[in-house]
């Protein structure tokens, strides 16, 4: 399946020939351009990896929560400590995370 990169808006679709129309915003057929080989394994790496950064939020929203839960069972001050020290690093990586998502949509590595 070849990919094709609208040059008005940047809507990359996947068939054999490109729209009669962007879906995105409306340009015409000929506005779009065939993507390398090149080109085209970046588009599928971006996606893939894009794809782990969601795979990754999820987990630590899940992290975070079994933190919070360990925190207000406060059995004792070692795992009180433990699951406090989770949250905390799993904030910072969520955040990490959200930062490079930025980085990817900045430099047009999603989607």
């Amino acid at each position: 399946m070849k990919m094709w990169r609208c040059t008005v808006c940047g809507l990359i679709v996947e068939a054999e020939t490109p729209p009669d129309v962007c879906p995105r915003c409306g340009a015409p057929r000929e506005r779009f351009a065939e993507l390398t080989e090149d080109q085209v394994t970046v588009v599928r790496r971006s996606r893939a990896t894009n794809q782990l950064h969601v795979d990754l939020l999820t987990r630590i929203q899940q992290i975070e929560a079994i933190a919070d839960a360990g925190i207000e069972d406060n059995l004792d001050p070692g795992c009180l400590g433990v699951f406090r020290k989770a949250k905390e690093m799993a904030s910072l990586v969520r955040q990490f995370g959200k930062a490079e998502i930025q980085v990817h949509v900045n430099k047009g590595k999603w989607g």
